[in-house]
């Protein structure tokens, strides 16, 4: 691990200051995405938003300035389940930002009932995997000009209940379950992030995911049987979730603590680095889950990332 870079430090043990650097969280408008950019904000950093729905954004905008005291915070708008909106979304912030410290994917979705995007694409795994897929590597020119720079992406415990990316069905055709595709699409979140971390080697850009621990958001969709007895579930078991700014802790420690400076390719739950899922350690599902990536997104696979080691 490098030396810690110097600055700051808040009352938070190994929190830097962010002055001058800029982030930018997806799915900001609520729970941990709101949390995570506040904490992000009220460190010095100036935040960019990347939220659907414009409503719910400028609110967001607004209580985070309201709390912190920044006027360093401003909204995106686009819906990540569109490739289109998600390619404006990283033109739009090339556009206005000449650089990018800190790249937070956090949207996700977990989806009771199988719906496609405009795109064709099964909803869960285009929202929480291909979208973070396609956005990072968009940015990635950013991000390497601006090293040292981190990715950090949202995944889940429940990815070790995903034992295998269904490249047979990779769109859950012939068979889908809410909690298979969804699982499925954490899963997809560490394999990119440790093939996205060998790729980025000697760049200055680390990638880490994580688990959130169970919290109270707005992520499902309780449509269908599945959805309804997920919900049920959510709400008898609400007293024991933790709140979304607990459930941010382990985004803003790894998108900002001088602890994990140079800290890639590792998995952290709780603010620690933890072991995920066997199925997560195979590096020619790593290497193939890439491909097929850079395929539906429209990506060289070559390419996208940097330092390829065939």
């Amino acid at each position: 691990m490098a030396a810690p870079a110097a600055g700051r430090v808040s009352s938070k043990a190994g929190l830097t200051d962010l002055d001058g650097k800029i982030c930018l969280v997806t799915g900001a408008s609520s729970g941990i995405g709101k949390e995570t950019a506040a904490a992000l904000a009220g460190m010095g950093a100036r935040v960019v938003l990347a939220c659907r729905d414009g409503t719910r954004g400028e609110a967001a905008v607004r209580e985070i300035s309201d709390r912190t005291g920044s006027e360093a915070v401003e909204l995106m708008l686009a819906d990540l389940s569109s490739q289109q909106q998600v390619r404006q979304l990283a033109g739009a912030f090339q556009s206005a930002h000449d650089r990018l410290h800190v790249l937070v994917n956090n949207a996700g979705t977990f989806e009771g009932v199988r719906s496609v995007t405009e795109d064709g694409l099964e909803t869960t795994f285009a929202v929480n995997h291909l979208a973070p897929f396609l956005l990072t590597n968009l940015l990635l020119p950013a991000l390497i000009a601006n090293a040292p720079a981190r990715i950090v992406t949202v995944s889940s415990t429940g990815h070790g209940y995903g034992t295998a990316i269904h490249f047979d069905d990779l769109q859950c055709e012939r068979r889908y379950g809410a909690m298979r595709a969804y699982s499925q699409s954490k899963l997809a979140n560490v394999l990119f992030t440790y093939e996205l971390a060998r790729r980025l080697e000697g760049t200055g850009v680390t990638a880490t995911c994580l688990h959130p621990g169970g919290v109270n958001t707005k992520l499902m969709r309780y449509r269908g049987v599945a959805g309804a007895l997920v919900g049920a579930a959510r709400v008898l078991g609400r007293p024991l979730l933790l709140s979304p700014a607990q459930g941010a802790e382990t985004s803003v420690y790894l998108s900002s603590s001088l602890d994990v400076e140079g800290v890639t390719g590792a998995y952290f739950a709780k603010r620690r680095a933890v072991r995920s899922s066997k199925a997560s350690y195979d590096e020619s599902t790593m290497r193939r889950l890439w491909e097929v990536s850079a395929a539906l997104t429209g990506l060289d696979s070559a390419a996208s990332g940097a330092n390829v080691r065939q």
